[in-house]
């Protein structure tokens, strides 16, 4: 059901971030796609089933990365597809939603409102509301990735997964857990976020006030139940990052690799510069899962031209 454009993604071991990070990373590359992120593996899916059923409108909220992908999807397959997002959602996400052909809805708030919004329309309009995270169907498409790792990726010892409502993380974790056990399944999020770790942790839902990280497509304050469930079941450990760490991650990328990605995407190497001891000589693969990034903020936080390390 998935575009064969979404799958078979790249995945590389890059020798030239060895030796500052002193252990062997592979990359597997999320970006290289018409949405630039992982989320239309599961956006694909979600728009086979309603398309199939004769279902023809459908809502989200969004971060960014999930209504681009909805979006497209459903346009592919004429669906009437409604976003709500932050208007304080970086711009270049918000615009390609549009370039799309997707309705966007704005909210004066953050995601977690933006939620509560497309729940709302769900209800008035008597449409689907996809939920990332809680609906199965984004679940199982961002397990294809761990499928892919599992079947061409020589042996490796962990991998980094960027934590935020969960979908990446209860995917590939589960299979993981299924067909290559033995893998550490390590969960990545912002200090700034920390809502899904600390829940993980206590094992019981824990809520935030409010978020303060650049790594907006991380960025919820209320976990969902269901997915903790999921997530207890397969992450192994779940870790909270600086934001110097996400920037150096995202610098690295761009310096080492010739990547440029949004934050959410350079929290697997924060989370190896921050614990260079637990990961020294081991093999990781890191999940870089999107690049859409406002270009001038990246440029603040980055730098414009390159910085080589001698």
């Amino acid at each position: 059901m998935i575009d064969p454009i979404f799958r078979n993604t790249p995945l590389y071991r890059c020798e030239a971030l060895k030796p500052d990070l002193g252990c062997a990373v592979s990359i597997k590359l999320e970006t290289a796609n018409p949405v630039r992120s992982f989320k239309a593996r599961g956006t694909e899916l979600v728009a086979s089933l309603l398309d199939g059923n004769g279902s023809r409108a459908v809502v989200c909220a969004s971060a960014g990365n999930l209504g681009q992908a909805l979006a497209w999807s459903g346009r592919g397959r004429g669906l009437d597809v409604t976003v709500v997002a932050s208007r304080f959602a970086p711009a270049a996400k918000l615009d390609r939603i549009r370039a799309l052909d997707a309705k966007l809805e704005l909210v004066d708030g953050d995601f977690d409102m933006a939620r509560e919004r497309a729940a709302a329309i769900a209800r008035a309009d008597g449409i689907r509301l996809v939920e990332d995270s809680l609906d199965i169907e984004t679940c199982e498409g961002a397990a294809t990735i761990g499928l892919e790792l599992v079947e061409t990726a020589p042996p490796f010892d962990a991998v980094l997964i960027a934590l935020g409502g969960g979908a990446l993380a209860t995917g590939v974790g589960h299979v993981m857990k299924a067909l290559a056990p033995d893998v550490e399944v390590i969960c990545v999020q912002p200090l700034g976020a920390p809502a899904m770790t600390r829940s993980w942790r206590q094992r019981r839902v824990v809520t935030t006030d409010s978020t303060d990280t650049i790594a907006d497509g991380v960025a919820g304050r209320c976990p969902i139940p269901a997915v903790l469930d999921d997530l207890l079941l397969v992450a192994d450990d779940a870790v909270l990052v600086q934001e110097s760490s996400i920037i150096a991650g995202m610098r690295m990328l761009l310096d080492h690799a010739g990547l440029v990605v949004e934050p959410s995407a350079a929290l697997g190497i924060a989370a190896i510069l921050e614990d260079r001891d637990r990961f020294a000589g081991r093999h990781v693969v890191t999940i870089v899962c999107g690049s859409n990034v406002d270009v001038d903020a990246y440029h603040r936080w980055v730098g414009a031209a390159p910085t080589r390390t001698p």
